[in-house]
């Protein structure tokens, strides 16, 4: 009988061999070789998991203890809403909209006359690149800076020293209400900076996102009487529906504490956890060896978590997406992910490659004896 779930969701930990990715521009992208190589690269626990022996992943050990799979995406997508969302039990079939060219004049000069002052940039970029270009001025004027990038995102980035982190929170409120519609977006985020040039980016990130369409699996544990813990940008994704409990994070390292502590709680149900730091500070930044140091970190924090599951817990590892540190784009990349199982008394087994991450809300309530059959694949089953 399983009492606890620990969902965790390693932001960006793509395994490459996504079948449509030349569709998405990403073709030969695989964010877990490409971090495979580097010498920062020990994971232990994670091998033993079954990690490595996952099909089209090499490296595997002979006994996993756990049971693995490669998921392939059904949503048309390869961003945080879509890929949470799916994992989840909701399948988007129509792509958010994006921006290649930055957002409508109309939007803009809505939102500056909303916000009471003008703004900078409105193009695709880098989030670290963006400070760089554009911090001087904004200090300067005041002028918040706006930009994309190919995800359905509009954020905005200002620096502490100018604008107030709830003033910057007060923008991003006014945008989320206006891009809607025909000029709607998947995501508003807050990204404040400090510092000096060429200026840092602080942990009062924060997510605005599109409400969901429909109920996800959140909901039926709560409806069953389950509790449903958040860690990270979790409850923003899902703007807290069906969420009963939240922590929110501003890197990894505080994730660790957080989930460590909750290992302590007496709850019964699903603690959903989101690490975002393999996405923001390494992935989008191509920094495979920086991957790779935190990964193995992640790992490290998880052997010491296994070594603490009570007998009715149970764990499951994926991932939402990718973002291959070693190609030209610094963006999210369209792959498979991991999904790796493990509870006391699992027959270790290669569960191959299933088609659709909403096969982990499937398989998640299906834990619980909650046999919704309306998602993805039961994966028990096998």
């Amino acid at each position: 009988m399983i009492n606890r779930l620990f969902l965790m969701v390693v932001d960006s930990f793509g395994i490459g061999g996504a079948v449509d990715a030349k569709d998405f521009g990403d073709e030969g992208s695989n964010t877990l070789l490409s971090i495979q190589n580097q010498t920062t690269f020990k994971v232990p626990n994670l091998k033993r998991l079954g990690l490595m022996n996952i099909n089209g992943v090499s490296g595997g050990v002979e006994k996993p203890l756990g049971a693995y799979a490669r998921l392939a995406e059904k949503s048309l997508g390869k961003d945080t809403i879509v890929g949470h969302w799916e994992l989840a039990g909701i399948v988007s079939t129509t792509p958010f909209k994006t921006y290649e060219n930055g957002f409508p004049q109309e939007v803009i000069s809505e939102f500056e006359k909303l916000i009471g002052t003008k703004t900078l940039c409105n193009k695709p970029y880098s989030g670290t690149e963006v400070i760089k270009d554009y911090g001087k001025l904004h200090i300067e004027t005041g002028y918040p800076i706006i930009y994309t990038s190919q995800d359905s995102v509009f954020q905005i980035a200002t620096h502490d020293s100018v604008v107030s982190v709830e003033k910057l929170y007060s923008y991003c409120e006014v945008a989320r209400k206006l891009l809607v519609g025909k000029n709607s977006v998947a995501r508003v985020i807050a990204r404040p900076f400090t510092g000096d040039y060429p200026y840092v980016r602080t942990g009062y990130r924060k997510d605005y996102a599109v409400k969901p369409p429909k109920k996800t699996m959140l909901n039926d544990f709560l409806s069953n009487g389950y509790s449903v813990i958040s860690v990270g940008k979790i409850n923003d994704i899902f703007c807290g529906e069906g969420i009963s409990e939240s922590y929110k994070t501003k890197n990894n390292q505080e994730g660790y504490e957080i989930v460590k502590k909750l290992t302590d709680k007496a709850f019964k149900g699903l603690c959903f956890i989101n690490f975002v730091d393999f996405d923001s500070v390494y992935g989008h930044r191509n920094d495979a060896k920086g991957y790779a140091k935190e990964l193995s970190r992640f790992d490290r924090f998880l052997g010491d978590f296994i070594l603490k599951m009570q007998d009715s817990d149970a764990l499951i590892i994926t991932a939402d997406h990718g973002c291959d540190p070693l190609t030209p784009s610094t963006d999210h990349s369209r792959e498979n992910v991991p999904f790796i199982l493990y509870y006391n008394g699992i027959e270790p087994k290669n569960l191959g490659t299933v088609t659709g991450f909403d096969s982990v809300s499937e398989t998640a309530l299906a834990l619980f004896n909650i046999n919704k059959g309306e998602y993805g694949k039961n994966l028990l089953k096998d």
